[in-house]
Formats: structure tokens, C-alpha cells, sequence
């Protein structure tokens, strides 16, 4: 590396540095994408950029920031590496790529938006991981970039990956922590109840009638067990590991019906259900974990969503007519499942999956208020 390259390496590492120490102060962190692009158009020539970030948990690449781009483009917009050709050539080359050709270089329903004549794609890759690209124009102008501005695109790209590891590093980790509740939650609900049941077990499969006095006993334990149980559930309450969307249920309804283009999604939401706040985490990561197994393990000829909120309930119902995705996760898959039942009873709802007749449901009803 050169020193003048080294040089820009480190003006960039500066400016994450201090957009992060600003964001800290200011605004939280979910602001960082933005003030990343933003920063980037404040480096170079550039008036408006777009950063794409491949989103392991719904296996998209999605807007995660932008500058001086409408807001809606940020909460519909996505893509694939397959059909950005721009994309590929920045990741592979590992440099930052101009282009002219819209109708080849980005995705058919982006070639023809209004205002852009021309494009940058910087990497956001660092130690051979493709993370996502930048793009940035000039809003609708021609222009030439200097080689110094793209030097400083390309590292700010890879400090951006860098930044974007180590957010993803410390989510993994936090949801790890809260697994690791869980699963000392598991050892005192055993301690606890299980050694009550145990025996109660042993009373009533005795030979001998039970005496009012065992009778009552039982009864008590039971009681006792029930009430050290809630209390784990209710103790454990706040360690979802749920995250929500931007957007929400419908919004996220919106991109996965164009990321699994394959699966024939028929959407019933009922006139006037609304998805309760507090349980719109869960229901999106349900409703992400059953399209993804439809899709994976299935070939169905129709998927049908189901919202609806009866008799004071939210329900939420995902059905499809491929059984190989049921024969899968009845051999004992399913662990995105299991652990949204878990979630689905914290909260005093429940979450059912399995063959029903013809088809292969995903249930999930929680209380509506």
C-alpha cells in the first residue's frame, strides 16, 4: 500500500470513527448507514448514494442507508448479486465501477428511474467477504470521477464492512447471551417444576386410592408448579430475540413476495386487523421462517397468508399445499420454529406447525390486547 493510499485509508477510518462516536451521542445507532452515505458525499463530488447490505436473516440484499434518496426507495428497495451485473464486477475487481449502461449494469426495475444518467458501485467487502455495495451519483448529472475520489469511495467501503462486521459480530453475540438465558431458564423450570410433577406422577400411578389428604397434596404442587413456572416465563420476558423490520409486517410482506418470486403468495388480510406493536418481532420472524422452509423444502402450488384478528386475537396463518416441506421439519428440523413457540408462549400466545389434511400450516395466535 501506498502512502498516499494509506493516507486516505486513514482519513476514512476517521470519519466512521466519528460518525460512530456522533451517532452514540445523537441519534443511535440505527442512523449510521445514512450518516455513512452522507459522509461519502461529503468526501467526493458525489450528491447522492445508496448502501446495499446482504441481510443474512432474510437472505436479501437490502437498502440499509442512504443520502438524499427518497425514503421509499429505502423501505421497497432490493436486490441480488445475480442481476446487478455493476455489483459483481466492484466485488470481484475490488475497485469502485462507473457505468453508463442502466438497461444491462442494474435490475430491470431500476433501469429507468428517473434522473440517473450515471452510477458509482463501490465494494463493501474487506478480507475477501462481499458484504454489500454503495452506490452514489452526482443527482442526475454526468460527471468523471478523480482517481483521489474514487480512492476515497473505495476506503470508506472497506471500513464500512469493517463496521459492518463488527455490528454483526456484537448481534450474533447478543442474541448468543440471550440464548444462553434461555437455556438456564430450561435448567430452573426443570429444577423447579419437574421434581413437583415427578411426584404427583408417582401418587396418582400408585395401586392404592389416594387419600383427601394425597389428593390435596397433588393439588397443591400442581398449583406450585404452575406458579414457579409462569414466573420463569414472566422473568424471561424481556429477552426476546426478535428484531423488527423496518417497516413492519407489511412492508416485510411486501419484500418477501418479491424475493420468493418462486412461491405463488396469496395474501387474506383482513379488513381492520391490525398487528399489536409489541408482537410485530415476532410475527414478522414467524412469518420469515415459514416462507424460507416453504421455499427450501417445497414445491407448492399456492401459499396463503392469513391475518385476521378474532374474538379479540391476532392470528396470523401461513398454509401451503407442498408436503415436502412438512416431511422435513417433522424429522426434526424446524429450530427457527421451535424457538418462536418458545417466544409465542412468553407472551400468552402459542405457535403451531405440522400437517393439516392436504397442506402444511404454520399457526401463530397471540392476545390482542
Amino acid at each position: 500500500m501506498t502512502t498516499k493510499e494509506e493516507s486516505l485509508s486513514s482519513e476514512a477510518l476517521d470519519v466512521v470513527v466519528k460518525l460512530l462516536f456522533g451517532l452514540e451521542e445523537e441519534r443511535g445507532l440505527d442512523d449510521f448507514y445514512d450518516r455513512l452515505c452522507e459522509a461519502i458525499c461529503l468526501q467526493t463530488s458525489m450528491e447522492r448514494a445508496v448502501i446495499f447490505l446482504y441481510d443474512a436473516e432474510r437472505r436479501m440484499v437490502l437498502p440499509a442507508g442512504s443520502h438524499g434518496v427518497y425514503r421509499e426507495f429505502i423501505q421497497h428497495g432490493y436486490g441480488t448479486l445475480e442481476e446487478t451485473p455493476i455489483a459483481q464486477r466492484a466485488l470481484s475487481e475490488d475497485r469502485v465501477v462507473e457505468t453508463t449502461d442502466l438497461e444491462h449494469d442494474v435490475p430491470a426495475r431500476y433501469k429507468n428511474m428517473p434522473g440517473v444518467v450515471k452510477l458509482t458501485c463501490t465494494p463493501v467487502a474487506a478480507a475477501g467477504r462481499w458484504l454489500g455495495v454503495i452506490f452514489a451519483d452526482r443527482d442526475g448529472q454526468p460527471f468523471a470521477t478523480t482517481s483521489h475520489e474514487r480512492s476515497t469511495m473505495h476506503a470508506l467501503g472497506r471500513t464500512a464492512a469493517l463496521a459492518s462486521h463488527v455490528r454483526e459480530v456484537t448481534r450474533q453475540l447478543e442474541r448468543s447471551r440471550r440464548l444462553s438465558e434461555r437455556i438456564d431458564l430450561a435448567r430452573e423450570v426443570h429444577e423447579r417444576v419437574t421434581q413437583r410433577l415427578f411426584g404427583v406422577s408417582l401418587a396418582l400411578g400408585s395401586d392404592r386410592p389416594l387419600a383427601d389428604e394425597d389428593r390435596q397434596r397433588c393439588a397443591a404442587e400442581i398449583k406450585a408448579a404452575l406458579g414457579d413456572l409462569r414466573e420463569a416465563l414472566i422473568g424471561s420476558a424481556g429477552s426476546s430475540l426478535m428484531e423488527l423490520a423496518d417497516g413492519g409486517l407489511r412492508s416485510e410482506l411486501d419484500r418477501l413476495g418479491r424475493q420468493y418470486k418462486r412461491l405463488p403468495l396469496v395474501v387474506d388480510w383482513r379488513e381492520g386487523t391490525e398487528v399489536p406493536e409489541r408482537f410485530e418481532p415476532l410475527a414478522v420472524s414467524v412469518l420469515n421462517e415459514a416462507l424460507r422452509n416453504a421455499e427450501k423444502h417445497a414445491e407448492p402450488s399456492e401459499v396463503r397468508i392469513t391475518i385476521d384478528g378474532p374474538d379479540g386475537a391476532f392470528l396470523m396463518e401461513v398454509r401451503n399445499d407442498g408436503l415436502d416441506g412438512g416431511a422435513h421439519l417433522g424429522g426434526g428440523s424446524g429450530m427457527g420454529l421451535r424457538l418462536a413457540s418458545y417466544e409465542a408462549m412468553q407472551r400468552g400466545g402459542m405457535l403451531e406447525y405440522g400437517r393439516e389434511e392436504d397442506r402444511w400450516r404454520v399457526r401463530l395466535v397471540l392476545p390482542n390486547s
